[in-house]
């Protein structure tokens, strides 16, 4: 049986990115490129990861601990001298090695899966995965003897005139024998132009005595390379409309697809509709009759059936069957709506839940708080749970009335079937069925302004 196993070059830096984020974790369609690239790895039929980091080594390890084995890239000496990094866990090991780039986060399972059998089924020491653009400045040039073998790699400032004409080029994709590839490394020489000691030396260093083969991909947007804020949207383009494709093709209705992004874990059940001008990412799901947006953005968020989402914000939370939010509506760290409630026109839900045909319709917010079923929040309640320096809890029981412009100081529990008048401010329990009423008495100090305000006159 071949051990099949993956070494992916993740050292840089990625000056061009602007950013002190290592490039490789750089987050498109709010997920790091680098966790794409992993997550295929899983899918695919690849048994060991290896993973070369160097810059912020940090940022990988917490992000990928326990699904990778890393290895570290002190100096940066390129591509042949990061892999080289991968010998003390992998030389001397039988089976195939793919060698990837962290920067590719548009390769997936499939294209891994076909790469790999199609090398080991050509019987191949080495294949090297080609593509062709018709405009292929700055990529390697794939050169071919007159029976059509590959003989080497050029960079492209190394390429003659003639050369620089050769559409197909090097993806930075390679399927290797592994004890042959830590045999190889050792005799890569340095570039004398960058000092560096380039991987793509080993298909000159193997090509008389080995076979040497390649595999062309058709999809060459799969295997480009992200190095600057302007290739991420490229990246994010490609993989939106690869994924909204697929969920209309299986029944989702995506109105205006140009302008929805789906991220690449979502969950999307047919017979949901997208409005335009939303966004779905992290691991959401969104079941059977839903309608999200337009203008929405869901994220880590399960919405359950015949939900709809209106010009609103859902993060970390559930919405259960038959609910409506918004529009300009928030729901956020763990907030759980319960099965047709009513949050309405800035309404804010945080870290709470609420039971079955519970409302709140516009300017209220529910923090830190356990609600009941049928509990009416009138415009402008507020569960006070902030002290200044601790969160506190509030408890609301079932059939509970909250008259506009409350306050309910917590931590503080209302019982079953209560009234809190308007204007209340609550600091005590409000034991069920009582009507609670905390307000100032009226006071009307006649004539009171006329010492105060003076008529406006017109004056030349």
């Amino acid at each position: 049986m071949i051990t099949r196993r993956a070494i992916v070059l993740a050292a840089g830096k990625g000056t061009r990115m602007k950013t002190d984020l290592p490039k490789c974790a750089f987050p498109i369609l709010k997920k790091p490129m680098i966790e794409y690239i992993v997550e295929n790895i899983e899918k695919s039929i690849i048994d060991e990861t290896v993973m070369v980091i160097g810059h912020k080594r940090e940022v990988f390890e917490e992000m990928l601990n326990g699904r990778v084995d890393f290895v570290y890239q002190e100096d940066q000496l390129g591509t042949g001298h990061a892999t080289m990094m991968a010998s003390d866990k992998l030389a001397g090991k039988s089976g195939s090695t793919i060698i990837l780039l962290g920067d590719m986060p548009l390769i997936n399972n499939k294209v891994i899966n076909k790469i790999m059998n199609a090398h080991e089924n050509s019987n191949n020491d080495l294949t090297v995965v080609t593509t062709h653009f018709d405009n292929p400045k700055g990529y390697g040039r794939i050169i071919r003897n007159q029976y059509d073998r590959i003989t080497a790699i050029i960079e492209d400032l190394d390429c003659t005139k003639e050369q620089k004409q050769v559409k197909e080029v090097n993806t930075g994709i390679y399927v290797v024998n592994n004890q042959l590839l830590f045999d190889i490394l050792p005799k890569i020489e340095k570039s004398r132009r960058k000092g560096e000691y380039y991987l793509t030396d080993i298909v000159a260093l193997l090509q008389e005595d080995y076979h040497v083969g390649t595999f062309v991909m058709r999809d060459a947007f799969r295997v480009m390379g992200v190095n600057d804020l302007y290739a991420i949207s490229v990246a994010e383009q490609c993989m939106r409309d690869e994924i909204n494709k697929q969920h209309m093709l299986n029944g989702v209705s995506i109105i205006n697809p140009d302008t929805v992004t789906i991220g690449h874990n979502v969950i999307i059940e047919s017979g949901v509709t997208i409005q335009p001008n939303t966004t779905i990412t992290g691991e959401s799901k969104i079941m059977e009759g839903a309608t999200i947006g337009p203008n929405s953005e869901i994220h880590n968020s399960i919405i359950y059936r015949d939900v709809a989402v209106k010009h609103s914000i859902v993060y970390d939370s559930k919405v259960q069957s038959r609910s409506t939010i918004g529009p300009f509506a928030h729901l956020r760290n763990n907030a759980v709506i319960g099965p047709d409630n009513r949050i309405g026109n800035f309404v804010e839900v945080k870290k709470s839940t609420t039971g079955a045909f519970t409302k709140a319709s516009h300017l209220a917010y529910i923090g830190d708080t356990t609600t009941g079923s049928n509990v009416n929040f009138g415009c402008g309640s507020v569960t006070v749970n902030f002290d200044g320096q601790k969160k506190h809890q509030t408890t609301i029981g079932n059939d509970v009335f909250i008259g506009c412009n409350t306050n309910l100081i917590a931590p503080i529990t209302i019982g079953d079937q209560v009234f809190i008048a308007a204007g209340s401010t609550v600091t005590k329990n409000v034991p069920k069925g009582a009507l609670a009423i905390a307000r100032n008495q009226q006071i009307n100090k006649e004539d009171y302004t006329k010492h105060l305000i003076r008529p406006k006159t017109n004056s030349k």
